[in-house]
C-alpha cells in the first residue's frame, strides 16, 4: 500500500479544495491511489449535494456585466449569509456569469461539476436560481441594476432606442415594483376574467346601480391591477404622475426584454 504522507494529501486537496481530513480518508480507501481518491471525493460530493438539494437558497448573489452588445446575469443561491459572502463561493458565481456572458443559458450544464464540488466544500446547498444572456441589435440598448448591498435582486433591459441611463432607470423600476407582465396583452384572458368577477362581487360594486357596475369594474382592473401587474402602466418610481409607458413614450423607447431575478422570492 502506498505511504498517506502529508504531501499527497496535500496534492489532492489542491486538486479538489475537499478538507484535509476527507482527503486523508479518500487516500486511505483507495490504497494511496490519487486518481481514484479524487473520484471517490467527487462521488461523495455529489451524493451530498443530492441530499442538500431540496434545502432552501434565499441567499447568495446577484452578479452582471454589460459589455457592448453583450449583457448577462446570474443568480446563484446558497443557504446562509455567511456562505454568500466566502470567497469560494464568490469565485463560483462569477466564473458562472463569465461562462453565460460567454455561451448564454447553457453554459449552466458544463458547470454543474464545479456545482457539486463546491457544494460538498462548503457544506451547503448551491444552485444556479436564474441565467439570462441579452445580445443587443442595432439601436437597442442594454441596462441593468442590481440592488445594493445585498445584491440579491438583478434586472436585465434590452430597449429599442431611448439610452443606458433611462435603462438603468427602468431596471431599478422593474427591481422594486415587480411586474408580472410587460404590457396588458400578455396577461392572459381568463386571469383578467377572475379578476373582473371578483371586484364585481365587491359591496362596492353590488350596492351601486346596475348600469355602472361595468365601468366601476373596468376602472378597477385597471387602477388595482392593471396598475400592479403590467410594467407598462405602473405609476414611474422615481416620478409617480407618470406611467412607465408615458416615460418610454417621451423618450422614444420600446421594451424589447425584461428579466428580473431575486433569490429571497
Amino acid at each position: 500500500m502506498t505511504e498517506i504522507t502529508a504531501s499527497l494529501v496535500k496534492d489532492l486537496r489542491d486538486q479538489t479544495g475537499a478538507g484535509m481530513m476527507d482527503c486523508k480518508r479518500a487516500l486511505q480507501e483507495t490504497g494511496g491511489d490519487l486518481e481514484a481518491a479524487r473520484k471517490l471525493l467527487r462521488e461523495k460530493g455529489m451524493a451530498q449535494a443530492g441530499k442538500r438539494s431540496t434545502r432552501a437558497t434565499n441567499e447568495g448573489v446577484v452578479l452582471q456585466s454589460i459589455e457592448g452588445d453583450i449583457a448577462a446575469m446570474v443568480a446563484v443561491g446558497c443557504e446562509s449569509e455567511p456562505v454568500s459572502v466566502n470567497e469560494d463561493f464568490k469565485q463560483f458565481a462569477r466564473s458562472v456569469l463569465e461562462g453565460v456572458e460567454a455561451d448564454g443559458p447553457e453554459a449552466v450544464e458544463s458547470l454543474e461539476g464545479a456545482r457539486v464540488e463546491i457544494v460538498a466544500k462548503i457544506g451547503e446547498n448551491i444552485v444556479v436560481r436564474g441565467a439570462e444572456r441579452f445580445e443587443a441589435a442595432s439601436g437597442e440598448v442594454l441596462a441593468g441594476y442590481v440592488h445594493p448591498p445585498a445584491n440579491k435582486i438583478g434586472v436585465l433591459v434590452k430597449l429599442a432606442g431611448g439610452d443606458a441611463e433611462l435603462g438603468r432607470l427602468l431596471a431599478m423600476h422593474i427591481s422594486f415594483a415587480n411586474p408580472r407582465f410587460l404590457a396588458r396583452d400578455e396577461v392572459p384572458a381568463e386571469l383578467v376574467a377572475e379578476e373582473r368577477d371578483v371586484y364585481m362581487k365587491l359591496p362596492d360594486v353590488v350596492s351601486k346601480p346596475e348600469q355602472v357596475r361595468e365601468k366601476i369594474v373596468e376602472g378597477m382592473l385597471k387602477k388595482r391591477f392593471f396598475a400592479e401587474q403590467v410594467l407598462l402602466d405602473q405609476a414611474w418610481i422615481h416620478d409617480a404622475a407618470k406611467s412607465v409607458e408615458q416615460v418610454l413614450a417621451e423618450q422614444g423607447a420600446k421594451v424589447v426584454a425584461i428579466r428580473r431575478f431575486a433569490l429571497s422570492e
